[in-house]
């Protein structure tokens, strides 16, 4: 019986084990177990408790060609190194900064890429009790301390960014659902904030602080309902896409407080969301174990992918292996073979395959096929690698009669230079007018590119008349649910019904635990009746499951003990972290080296 039973779930103890190694088309990345990053000691770290490990990286332009630095936190510890990657093994012993805080932990951080320098670089820093601390870890300095007091917000920091293009704007977003746009310039003030409303839409709202003279926050924004897990610039800066604990991707228009368009999770929050390099595709990640696809333009899920067992933590594009193929594109079914010697990886081919993506889009008509590679990391310890390629972007057309035709863009604005570590964006900035409503509508353009009107397709319509259903669709699912059960309700406003609607269904899974205990705000108040999750199933903003594409990983392989918690696709390499403490490097096919330091020194065993 035991026997079966271990049949039946594919060899028992094989199914367990952690990989050093696997293998797509273009050949076998393998761990480089000497470049592991973690605390001196390297003992494991008992996770119990404590906030996920994230990883930071910026390059620092280094004279001597090694300018790669990195940041991570692990329980109460941040520690700053010289990232070696896959050139030399680590030297845990000698850490650029390392600090200890008490009362609080380290939740995110990030690197102000414009002003790094070898002899200074900013570093924010978000904490479980609301503050944000600006540090410079090379100088050893703390410059400012925002939020000291907790009068802006109490809750846990949940993501703090430098604003694309800024030395001095950041976003921090926190569990109370806020987020917050700060000045390192200006102070925070002695006592709380008073806000006046500047926009007000669909389940959001936005205030300026008043005060006599300008201080911190410049802007409070208040999205959906409970915790705002993660947000993510654009590649051109001009949009954000915010995934919250009520399951809802909002995508905003920064400059113009604008929402531009919203997707539903299949159940469950959003605890991820990244954007393809060219801004066409955000992929959200979360409590459904699903992977979703979303398309900027049509403002609806394309595809899903399924392939964890667990929520889904993290989500990243892969800008060096996206590809652009001027012939006819190759075969991918084939998932574990090795096509090396067509696929090449580094800097040349990023930016080739930015300019190539910028092509795509112009009047050029020659055939051009397009891949997509995203990774995804979770809770179930496992790493998995997905392509997405035109049969999924362009259903049910003869692929060469789809290329031809996606190839007729108007692309006549100067690209764009991306924010991001040093990969430069494809990005043409069309927009013509950034305060236009920004909701679904037929004009509406990429951060990346302009389009034109895509072609039908046999499971969806022409984007315009698309667009117009989407409206009509959250329109026709609000009146429902104001009809059904909202009559105490009925003096307020349309938007103020409006904004009840959207994180009705999320009570299962708990976020009512993340709501800020400020609630009294009239936008929660109007939060608290659940609605039916029916509702959203089946509209434009959530599909049911046989109404979009389902994607299978590439890859899907067990890589640690612990929940992991970082993806990173760099040059060379591929960083992953687990809530362990260990921060893996995976050289990418070609790029494992032997070191030349006998202790240290990697093999390169055959497959």
């Amino acid at each position: 019986m035991q026997i079966s039973k271990m049949a039946a779930e594919g060899g028992g103890k094989e199914m367990n084990e952690i990989k050093t190694q696997f293998t797509t088309r273009e050949g076998a990345y393998k761990l480089l177990t000497h470049s592991e990053y973690s605390r001196p000691n390297r003992v494991p770290f008992n996770s119990q408790g404590s906030n996920p490990v994230k990883v930071s990286f910026v390059n620092v332009n280094d004279q001597s060609g090694n300018g790669d630095r990195i940041c991570f936190n692990v329980g109460r510890e941040l520690y700053f190194y010289i990232y070696k990657g896959v050139r030399k093994a680590a030297d845990l012993s000698k850490p650029i900064d390392k600090r200890i805080y008490k009362g609080t932990q380290p939740t995110c951080h990030d690197f102000n890429h414009l002003t790094a320098t070898a002899e200074s670089v900013s570093l924010l820093v978000g904490f479980s009790a609301g503050q944000v601390q600006l540090i410079d870890p090379i100088k050893k300095e703390t410059s400012k301390l925002f939020n000291e007091e907790r009068l802006i917000d109490k809750s846990r920091v949940t993501c703090v960014k430098w604003v694309p293009g800024s030395e001095s704007l950041f976003l921090v977003a926190h569990s109370s659902g806020n987020m917050y746009l700060y000045n390192v310039e200006h102070t925070c003030g002695t006592t709380a904030p008073h806000y006046q409303l500047l926009k007000q839409g669909e389940n959001y709202a936005v205030h300026t602080c008043k005060s006599k003279s300008t201080r911190n926050p410049l802007l409070k924004w208040m999205v959906g309902e409970g915790a705002l897990n993660e947000f993510a610039f654009s590649p051109d800066g001009k949009f954000l896409a915010c995934v919250s604990q009520d399951g809802f991707l909002r995508v905003f228009n920064f400059d113009a407080v604008e929402l531009h368009g919203t997707m539903k999770s299949y159940f469950g929050g959003l605890l991820c969301v990244c954007w393809s390099p060219d801004g066409k595709y955000i992929v959200a990640g979360g409590e459904d174990d699903l992977v979703t696809v979303w398309s900027f333009v049509d403002c609806r899920v394309i595809a899903r992918g399924h392939g964890h067992k667990s929520w889904v933590s993290v989500v990243a594009f892969d800008h060096y292996t996206t590809s652009v193929e001027e012939s006819d594109p190759m075969e991918f079914s084939g998932s574990d073979e090795d096509f090396q010697d067509q696929i090449h990886f580094g800097r040349d081919r990023a930016n080739s395959t930015q300019s190539r993506l910028s092509k795509r889009n112009s009047t050029d008509s020659r055939p051009v096929s397009v891949t997509y590679r995203f990774g995804s990391v979770g809770q179930d310890t496992q790493l998995c690698l997905w392509d997405l390629t035109e049969d999924i972007l362009f259903p049910h057309l003869p692929l060469s009669r789809t290329r031809t035709h996606t190839n007729v863009m108007n692309a006549t604005s100067p690209p764009a230079t991306g924010s991001g570590g040093g990969v430069s964006s494809t990005v043409v900035t069309t927009t013509n007018n950034p305060s236009t409503n920004g909701s679904n509508n037929s004009g509406a353009n990429t951060p990346g590119n302009s389009l034109p009107t895509p072609l039908p397709r046999s499971n969806s319509l022409p984007h315009s008349a698309a667009a117009t259903t989407a409206n009509s669709s959250k329109s026709s699912v609000m009146d429902n649910a104001i009809a059904s059960g909202v009559s105490k309700f009925a003096t307020l406003s349309l938007h103020d019904r409006k904004d009840r609607h959207h994180d009705k269904d999320h009570k299962r899974n708990h976020s009512m635990g993340h709501i800020s205990s400020k609630s009294s705000d009239k936008l929660n108040l109007l939060t608290k009746t659940k609605t039916d999750p029916a509702k959203t199933l089946g509209t434009l903003l959530c599909p049911r499951m046989e109404d979009v594409p389902l994607l299978e990983p590439l890859i899907c392989k067990k890589i640690a003990h612990e929940r992991l918690t970082v993806l990173i696709f760099l040059e060379d390499c591929i960083v992953t972290a687990c809530q362990e403490g260990f921060i893996c490097t995976w050289a990418r096919p070609g790029k494992s080296l032997v070191f030349l330091n006998s202790t240290s020194r990697q093999l390169n065993d055959p497959l």
